[in-house]
């Protein structure tokens, strides 16, 4: 599925994000930055140990949550490996929509500074951090389409999705975005 932003467009995709060839793909990371399970060890596994050893020395404070930081990509077919902390979900009364909508503009942002064309995101905070995947694909898509309505670029922004499950949410909140009949 491809929704078309300007000169830019949204992509959803299912199955690895470290199988993904864009020139940056983003890690949905913790805020000390110290690998952990699903997505974020993925990444670190597929990557090598040299994507730890640079955000430690870069980044030795973390990143706050709604944020956003940058790394070369170790062995994977990226050239960067963003590294976005997303809110973990406490019944959506403590800013979760917001830091979540922080996480991946900020991941944009670094995308347009370090000149990448193509960024591939996973479903930030839907997993051991609890985020109803429902809410949490159309906080994301809306996001991503104000970004790029305001910039056009990154040309491509894919979402990487693990299941048909996220697959599906994805798909339908960009349907009902769009105004595309599911």
């Amino acid at each position: 599925m491809r929704w078309q932003i300007g000169t830019a467009a949204i992509e959803l995709h299912q199955g690895d994000i470290t199988d993904e060839q864009t020139d940056a793909i983003v890690n949905a990371a913790n805020a000390e930055l110290a690998g952990g399970g699903g997505v974020d060890g993925a990444i670190h596994r597929r990557g090598g140990p040299a994507i730890m050893a640079e955000t430690r020395q870069r980044y030795p404070q973390g990143c706050p949550t709604g944020s956003a930081v940058i790394s070369a990509a170790g062995k994977l077919a990226a050239r960067h490996v963003i590294h976005a902390v997303g809110p973990v979900w406490q019944g959506g009364t403590r800013q979760e929509a917001e830091r979540l909508a922080g996480a991946y503009r900020r991941s944009l942002q670094l995308a347009v500074e370090h000149d990448c064309a193509s960024i591939a995101f996973p479903s930030l905070s839907t997993g051991a951090y609890g985020y109803p995947i429902d809410q949490a694909s159309r906080v994301a898509l809306t996001a991503v389409r104000d970004f790029l309505t305001e910039h056009q670029r990154p040309e491509l922004v894919r979402f990487v999705l693990f299941g048909p499950a996220a697959f599906g949410e994805f798909l339908a909140a960009m349907n009902e975005l769009s105004g595309t009949a599911a």
